[in-house]
């Protein structure tokens, strides 16, 4: 074991200093910051906006974007930050990866020269702050056939169209909108909270990641400027390799909740007395134990391993897409293995296994669900799609 987290096969030999050294950064930072206050927010549905300008010292908003300020980390080290953020809370967690792994990646993968240089060092002082909106009320996994719309009116690009489940929408300075062009295509236009026809309000009701904010959005007549349409996404192909490339990411993010849940069950059992011994020492608790480390290390072998071929270039959608399937039923198993643990005290927001059992669920369908990711593996193993009702694809 090392530290604080399992390290049951010695991972951390596997990693570098350097990574070792923003792990250790984050984890410090969120047991100091995060961990003592989050319950409150969580169960008040609030946003933490105190902890932003803080999250912004650490220095790590853009995770693996080379440059413009970001710190061009490993796919690795961003891995572990992911891990890390989710350990602690999984909204905060949200909050991070929407603005650096989904809205700043865009921006970096997709934007021309001009344009990561006009958004891009603000963001990763997280001075102004991102947002991706792709989802719509009526196209969750069904994604590429999104229904908003862009057309062309002179030196501006007119949206209309509805978003739903977009995190940090009502925060977001920067708002990557995704829609259909008149020929088509699917682009990415940025759109600046406060433009005329621009509505996003905060969605309420949630039972998991109530600490960050999911947005709907309208889109009526908002005009864009075309400056603003990033300069090489050019059909959905585009957007998915952004996707494709985050994905991992959520892997990580399974595994910090997977590990946070076992490691307050360990300490529950080793603290906490039934019939005159530590309940740690009967059987049933031990068996539950001692399978929850071993997913747990199989999940930490399976996430380095696919952040190397990441930073290697070698990684592929349904590598990413098996990752995401298998560790976000595990880490689901996992959660409700601790919540039993703590019995009782399991269902309290004080001993935080509650939020991230309530969390969990979340984590299990954003970014694809487990059949999609599944269906997303068997197209790759057999060569035979079996999505069914899919349209003939379309740029």
């Amino acid at each position: 074991m090392s530290g604080t987290s399992p390290d049951f096969y010695a991972l951390d030999e596997l990693l570098r200093p350097e990574e070792i050294e923003l792990r250790d950064r984050v984890r410090a930072f969120c047991a100091r910051e995060v961990t003592p206050r989050i319950n409150e927010y969580w169960e008040r549905a609030e946003f933490p906006f105190e902890l932003v300008p803080r999250i912004a010292e650490l220095g790590i908003a853009g995770g693996t974007v080379q440059g413009y300020g970001s710190p061009g980390m490993s796919a690795v080290a961003a891995g572990l930050v992911a891990a890390e953020w989710a350990r602690a809370d999984g909204s905060i967690g949200t909050f991070y990866g929407v603005h650096s792994f989904l809205a700043m990646q865009s921006i970096a993968l997709l934007g021309s020269e001009e344009q990561r240089q006009r958004w891009l060092p603000a963001m990763a002082r997280m001075e102004r702050i991102g947002a991706f909106a792709l989802t719509e009320p009526r196209h969750g996994s069904d994604a590429v056939a999104l229904e908003t719309s862009a057309r062309r009116d002179g030196d501006c690009y007119v949206l209309d169209g509805q978003k739903k489940w977009i995190g940090n929408g009502t925060i977001a300075d920067h708002v990557l909108v995704w829609a259909r062009g008149e020929d088509g295509a699917v682009g990415g236009y940025v759109v600046d909270q406060g433009t005329p026809g621009f509505q996003a309000t905060i969605m309420t009701g949630k039972t998991a990641l109530r600490a960050v904010w999911q947005a709907e959005i309208t889109l009526t007549g908002v005009r864009v400027p075309a400056e603003n349409r990033l300069a090489h996404c050019a059909s959905f192909r585009d957007v998915s390799a952004v996707l494709d490339r985050t994905r991992y990411t959520v892997a990580w993010r399974a595994l910090g909740l997977a590990t946070a849940s076992y490691e307050l069950a360990l300490a529950h059992a080793l603290r906490r007395e039934q019939f005159g011994s530590p309940i740690a020492g009967y059987q049933l608790v031990q068996d539950k134990l001692a399978r929850m480390l071993a997913e747990i290390t199989a999940m930490q072998l399976m996430c380095w391993r696919l952040s190397t071929l990441a930073d290697a270039g070698r990684m592929t959608a349904a590598m990413a897409s098996l990752a995401k399937m298998n560790h976000a039923a595990k880490a689901r198993a996992i959660v409700a293995d601790a919540r039993d643990i703590l019995g009782g005290d399991g269902i309290l927001l004080e001993h935080h296994v509650a939020r991230h059992h309530a969390d969990m669920e979340a984590v299990f369908t954003f970014e694809g669900t487990d059949s999609v990711q599944s269906l997303i593996v068997g197209r790759e193993i057999t060569g035979l799609s079996a999505i069914s009702g899919r349209r003939p694809e379309r740029g």
